[in-house]
């Protein structure tokens, strides 16, 4: 299985670099110097890379890869992913997780009433936010804390949560 890291959005200089927005948790990991990493459209894999350098440029990232050094070798990258075996990914402390684990687990409230299904995460400083896509095609935000977050068991796909007040009217 592949997992997705970021997808290349732009050439950044003459020398080769892309610009990758990231959707990883673990950037200075995935993108440290030696990383191998795969350049993909869809399923197919369109070059292994090998990172040579990345830094933070705009919330974005800029990275460079071994043996991609002009603008027109960059160029045929752009729009495509990035991702990485699962092979290297590597064990999590307990109570981590990665995002594809959470995405698409059902969601239930104290009452083991189905509130939906985690559509997407969002990083947005703090705490992550789950968005939980109910039946009705509301958005649910939660955010991912002890207070609310009881329970996950991705083996089930299934989080129980705490609703408190006001969380989701």
């Amino acid at each position: 299985m592949r997992l997705k890291v970021g997808k290349i959005v732009n050439t950044h200089s003459l020398k080769g670099e892309v610009k990758v927005i990231s959707s990883t948790d673990f950037e200075e990991q995935r993108f440290k110097k030696g990383s191998e990493l795969l350049i993909t459209r869809g399923n197919q894999v369109v070059k292994e890379v090998v990172v040579e350098s990345y830094r933070t440029h705009k919330n974005n990232l800029l990275v460079k890869f071994v043996g991609i050094d002009t603008i027109e070798e960059a160029e045929k990258f752009k729009n495509l992913q990035i991702k990485i075996d699962s092979d290297n990914i590597g064990e999590l402390e307990e109570n981590e997780f990665y995002f594809h684990e959470i995405i698409g687990c059902k969601v239930f409230d104290e009452n083991n009433k189905i509130l939906g299904e985690i559509a997407e995460i969002l990083t947005p400083g703090a705490n992550d936010v789950w968005v939980i896509k109910a039946e009705t095609g509301k958005e649910i935000l939660i955010p991912y804390i002890e207070d609310v977050v009881k329970k996950i068991d991705v083996t089930n796909k299934r989080i129980d949560i705490e609703v408190m007040e006001g969380l989701i009217d």
